[in-house]
């Protein structure tokens, strides 16, 4: 949704590319960048006894689903992080 609303915000223009960065890539850095995590082992194996949600660096994975994660970094079929468009999840 978040980045379905970023697009709409730009009412159809192109934003700029700013230090090398296009608008989608830095859309999706800042999202990883909300999902950075460090804690001590004890620390996330508490979390994952009480946290209904998966530990953030298995969310901020959540962009493989997203098909504009792709072209924004250039991801091919060869690559670790690629999740082929059968097996992404689509929740709307």
């Amino acid at each position: 949704m978040a980045y379905d609303a970023y697009q709409r915000s730009l009412g159809g223009k192109e934003p700029p590319v700013i230090n090398g960065l296009t608008g989608d890539q830095r859309f999706f850095l800042g999202f990883a960048q909300a999902w950075r995590f460090k804690a001590r082992d004890a620390a996330l194996r508490s979390r994952l006894l009480t946290d209904v949600h998966a530990p953030a660096p298995f969310r901020a994975l959540t962009v493989r689903n997203l098909d504009a994660w792709y072209p924004a970094f250039d991801v091919k079929e060869d690559q670790k992080l690629y999740l082929a468009p059968d097996k992404r999840v689509k929740v709307w």
